[in-house]
């Protein structure tokens, strides 16, 4: 249907990434000040980067995709923030997620694995999110557009994330959410994965 997406995974040169690379890279990630990490390289050398990061103090942010059934528990303790859609939840946890309340049983169940914030992306629904110091959720509802196509979606929206984490560390996470959920409901309304964004004068201002 209109909007919906059909994603293939080539790996490629993505799993020829491996510790030595990372070792050569340790100085730009142990300077950074968001780390941003997912399962398209091999996992291992994905969990020595956040681990790498950690112990540097820079900020953390791990996105399971494409999800693992096995994921290694260790990526849920070094992960500042935690963030799935609902198909990745569903294969961490178990638990389908058609609902806020079905995401919000798995931030329940994330925090238990000692993730510190879990961010439950729901589409057009926005995201829930927990953290360790706040078990009740928060439901960060997105705005109402039309979705041409939603490829690359949850890359808008933790790439925005991590802009906002690193450039606008003062914000609330709940504002940062709401500002992603702003940049991916734009990539939505265009075909393909090459974001519009700056070019589009029609677009809140608050978002810089």
């Amino acid at each position: 249907s209109l909007g919906q997406n059909v994603i293939v995974i080539v790996p490629g040169a993505n799993l020829l990434l491996n510790f030595e690379d990372l070792k050569r890279a340790s100085d730009v990630i142990c300077k950074a000040k968001v780390v941003v990490c997912q399962l398209e390289i091999n996992p291992a050398v994905s969990l020595e980067a956040l681990k790498m990061a950690r112990a540097s103090g820079v900020k953390t942010l791990f996105n399971p995709a494409p999800a693992l059934a096995d994921l290694d528990p260790q990526f849920y303790t070094y992960s500042d923030i935690f963030c799935c859609n609902e198909t990745e939840a569903e294969i961490l946890t178990g638990i389908p997620v058609g609902n806020l309340e079905d995401a919000e049983k798995v931030g329940h169940m994330l925090s238990k694995r000692g993730c510190k914030l879990v961010i439950v992306t729901l589409g057009a629904e926005g995201c829930m999110m927990m953290s360790g110091d706040e078990p009740i959720p928060k439901h960060v509802p997105a705005g109402k557009v039309r979705a041409v196509d939603t490829t690359g979606a949850g890359d808008s929206f933790v790439g925005a994330l991590a802009f906002y984490l690193a450039y606008y560390p003062k914000l609330s996470v709940e504002e940062m959410i709401r500002k992603s959920n702003c940049v991916a409901s734009v990539s939505v309304q265009a075909p393909g994965t090459q974001s519009s964004y700056p070019y589009r004068k029609d677009l809140p201002q608050d978002l810089f």
